[in-house]
């Protein structure tokens, strides 16, 4: 069965590849956010068949180039790789760093001028070190990172347009993430996957719906207790009213309630307020019960 990341990160590989400037944000969002990426190596690594499928059209489109390496044909883990110093130093050199320095991986916002690119490049961060759990479970998106400079500025971006990402270290990698759905729900729209951000809203309106119909039956089965509990004591109070011979000197209304009690011990007190004849309001049954209590307490 197909995880709910899964589907988003398919919904995500059908967009095209089109814009030459799009296509070159998307990728560079990828290599922050993959597996490798040094000035002597890009690996990356994917279990997800359309992703793989999307990467060597993304590259040639961003970068004019091939995979040194494809991944072998029904693999479960897909692996690509650049180790030619030719291919790494153009997409060095075309991402802005410089190839002849130890290279600092920030991120350079110059490629993300417009907002089509940064909707690509987030989308190829997503896709590259994402993942995002299945609604029904809880709500949680995280973008993983080996490459700490750059995930705070990742946050920065995020910031900047609108979200309001947290971060946090786990096992030397950082971790820009989302709790709550309405967040979830704009950032996967926002990058191309509305089924997905759909799907986390089906399934809150789902969960609300399931939460109100437990809430009123929790509060149907307390009632019912409550009921139970009260015509309990009141059997008490009749059931005393009757061995001490008191019961028939009640007035003529008490001894109608108290029969009537003693015949509908599972009722309420507005159905047994429908059963007197004549019928009486809720309030006045409540009134006798409360004066049968007092004559058993004597």
């Amino acid at each position: 069965m197909q995880s709910f990341a899964y589907k988003a990160k398919s919904e995500l590989c059908r967009t095209p590849v089109q814009r030459l400037c799009c296509a070159r944000a998307e990728a560079y969002g990828v290599l922050l956010y993959c597996n490798t990426f040094t000035p002597r190596e890009v690996r990356i690594i994917t279990e997800n068949p359309e992703f793989a499928a999307r990467l060597p059209r993304l590259f040639q489109r961003a970068f004019s180039l091939k995979f040194d390496r494809l991944p072998e044909e029904d693999s479960g883990k897909k692996i690509f790789q650049i180790t030619s110093p030719e291919k790494l130093a153009k997409i060095i050199n075309q991402l802005g760093y410089d190839p002849r320095q130890v290279m600092a991986l920030h991120v350079n916002f110059g490629i993300l001028e417009d907002e089509c690119c940064r909707t690509s490049f987030l989308r190829g961060v997503f896709l590259s070190g994402g993942s995002v759990t299945d609604p029904e479970k809880r709500y949680h998106l995280e973008l993983v990172t080996s490459h700490g400079q750059a995930s705070r500025e990742l946050s920065a971006l995020l910031t900047e347009m609108g979200f309001l990402p947290h971060s946090v270290m786990r096992g030397g990698n950082s971790v820009t993430y989302f709790k709550q759905s309405e967040h979830i729900e704009d950032f996967l729209t926002t990058i191309g996957a509305p089924a997905a951000a759909m799907d986390i809203m089906t399934a809150k309106v789902d969960k609300e719906i399931r939460n109100g119909a437990n809430r009123a039956m929790n509060c149907d089965i307390a009632n019912v207790n409550k009921t139970l509990d009260a015509a309990q004591e009141q059997m008490g109070a009749i059931e005393s009213l009757r061995h001490s011979g008191r019961l028939d000197l009640l007035p003529e209304k008490l001894r109608q309630t108290a029969y009537l009690r003693m015949e509908h011990p599972e009722l309420s007190l507005q159905q047994l307020a429908e059963r007197c004849d004549p019928p009486v309001s809720k309030s006045c049954m409540n009134h006798r019960m409360r004066k049968i209590m007092e004559e058993a307490k004597k």
